[in-house]
């Protein structure tokens, strides 16, 4: 198979740019590669080349290849938690606002999915401590989220046992990682047709009724 392909961004590194604004772009440029090649497989000239800039910035800024690889982890998670955060404050709940959910990120994602690869990446070190503690931060973050959306669920069904929302929160994101990961080998799936197949699945496999709205006209 072909080793993917990551287009180079010649201006990435241009003279006179503020050192946080070029850190964030190396870090944008950074999650791309990574997410796209592979931890294992990427090599900090790798994102140097791809950022128009020296290898010796991306050390001096990030201090090695790991460093660089938890501040990716910190934008992306930052992202991804972020539209997590912003589906639970709306006012869907239950079966809804777990398709509410999913439609976030299936349209987040669709312009970047190399986000979601980020965390899932068998070749990343995670004994490595500061990609450990990225992580765990925001797995604790998006397992809260889930937890709470679940035990809401739980609680309108009439159930409270708290083994039961824990137990129900691991399936939900087991699912819910399936369901992503699922959709990001058929980019053919656009996210409203992926949002209305979740539907169709979730119809079927629960026998229960379904949101009428989901997704706008």
């Amino acid at each position: 198979m072909p080793r993917p392909t990551v287009a180079r961004r010649s201006n990435a590194g241009t003279k006179g740019v503020p050192r946080a604004e070029r850190e964030g772009q190396i870090v944008q440029v950074a999650t791309e590669v990574f997410g796209t090649l592979g931890f294992a497989a990427t090599s900090v000239a790798d994102v140097a080349d791809r950022a128009g800039i020296s290898k010796p910035l991306i050390y001096n800024y990030f201090g090695s290849k790991e460093g660089l690889f938890s501040a990716c982890l910190h934008r992306a998670g930052a992202i991804l938690a972020g539209e997590l955060e912003r589906v639970a404050r709306g006012d869907a709940v239950g079966l809804e606002r777990a398709l509410r959910t999913l439609e976030g990120l299936f349209t987040l994602l669709e312009p970047q999915p190399w986000i979601w690869r980020l965390f899932f990446d068998p070749t990343v070190p995670r004994g490595e401590e500061g990609i450990a503690a990225e992580i765990a931060l925001y797995t604790d973050r998006i397992t809260a989220l889930a937890d709470q959306g679940v035990g809401e669920m739980l609680r309108l069904a009439g159930a409270d046992d708290p083994l039961d929302v824990a137990a129900l929160t691991a399936v939900w994101l087991a699912v819910a990682d399936s369901l992503v990961t699922w959709w990001l080998d058929h980019p053919d799936e656009t996210p409203a047709s992926m949002t209305e197949r979740c539907v169709r699945l979730f119809g079927v496999v629960l026998g229960a009724p379904l949101p009428a709205h989901v997704t706008a006209d």
